[in-house]
């Protein structure tokens, strides 16, 4: 790559660990940066701590909405959480989902649920506040 980057990025995953399309997207970024979304290659593996930490430590609904919007922001990531058709009995019923994007790591793709998962079951109230926003058959309000 012959381009300087605007800002740090992911180092990249060991050959045959991870199908993130991370050296695709820097490629098409080099052809076109312009139209080539790197955002998510902000995302190193100390941001990533750092961003577990604060997921695992959200203490309300608003709390979470803050951090979906910060996502999405500044990292182009769409988080999608939405409870089961069946019910919700425990946060496993819940579907955590972080939409499928060039550069975006497998292990981030199941870290990132994972600590949701944690907070919510250490803190029930968000997971009551999140169904509350949603009508008992299960469609969205965001």
């Amino acid at each position: 790559m012959n381009k300087p980057l605007p800002f740090p990025i992911r180092k990249e995953c060991p050959p045959g660990a991870c199908v993130c399309g991370r050296d695709d997207l820097l490629d098409a970024w080099e052809r076109a940066p312009d139209g080539t979304d790197i955002r998510v290659l902000r995302l190193t593996r100390d941001e990533e701590k750092k961003l577990i930490a604060a997921i695992e430590n959200l203490a309300t609904y608003e709390d979470l909405g803050r951090i979906e919007r910060r996502l999405h922001e500044l990292l182009g990531i769409t988080l999608t959480i939405t409870p089961s058709v069946h019910g919700v009995s425990t946060v496993m019923g819940l579907s955590i989902k972080l939409a499928e994007q060039p550069g975006l790591c497998r292990k981030t793709h199941e870290a990132l649920p994972a600590a949701l998962r944690r907070c919510f079951r250490a803190r029930p109230d968000i997971v009551y506040a999140l169904l509350n926003a949603r009508d008992l058959l299960g469609a969205e309000d965001r």
